[in-house]
């Protein structure tokens, strides 16, 4: 019921566009408007999926850990129309254009390079794939951290050129802290690990020194 639930809320703004676009309410620039509605999906989509295992582990809701996937590849879906409408809608398909901006301008660059990494998440998404890969499956969708700070800086720099800076900080502020407390769990993982280990070694001590102090009892 749940993944239903969040399944259907995350077409919304999808639905939401086409009704737009059925109703002539695009705005005066609806290349612009649609272009900009799926990269501020795609990076909320994003930070939704980051967030899920910190909500996850604060709350002990370990069924939010299903959603994760899901999640993900609705980031890479808003991703693809996000780019679908740059190619199509911003350049009529002119290639040499295209290139022209991935190479020239650095925000498309890192944009373009943000996308390229989510294909590989996004291909290897299924469970066949997790158990062909193994441990290495994991290491590979650490990606997303990558992705993450890419699609920052991509946004980052598209609003440098209007001097407006105030919705990619907020952005920023949300995705520094979901990878903050990623880290703190990270490092003070080792810290547990030497705490239980010293706490065993102790045990068995006191195990070892109890045992022949048992003995001469008997």
């Amino acid at each position: 019921m749940l993944r239903a639930v969040v399944f259907a809320l995350a077409l919304v703004p999808l639905v939401r566009l086409f009704v737009l676009g059925a109703y002539d309410a695009l705005t005066a620039n609806p290349a612009e408007f649609v272009q900009r509605s799926t990269g501020t999906w795609t990076l909320a989509m994003l930070c939704i999926t980051l967030a899920v295992t910190p909500l996850r582990r604060l709350t002990g809701w370990n069924v939010l850990a299903r959603l994760r996937r899901m999640l993900g590849l609705f980031a890479f879906c808003y991703a693809c129309l996000h780019l679908l409408t740059y190619v199509w809608l911003d350049q009529w398909f002119d290639w040499h254009a295209i290139v022209d901006d991935v190479l020239e301008r650095p925000f498309i660059t890192v944009g373009f390079t943000a996308f390229v990494l989510m294909i590989p998440l996004a291909a290897t998404s299924t469970n066949a794939m997790m158990r062909r890969l193994g441990r290495r499956w994991q290491e590979l969708h650490r990606l997303v951290y990558a992705i993450a700070v890419l699609a920052i800086l991509h946004y980052w720099w598209h609003k440098a050129g209007k001097n407006d800076f105030s919705a990619p900080l907020a952005w920023a502020l949300v995705v520094g802290g979901l990878l903050a407390l990623r880290l703190t769990w990270h490092w003070a993982r080792p810290a547990r690990a030497q705490g239980g280990a010293a706490y065993a070694t102790a045990a068995a001590a006191r195990a070892r020194t109890a045992t022949p102090r048992s003995r001469a009892r008997g």
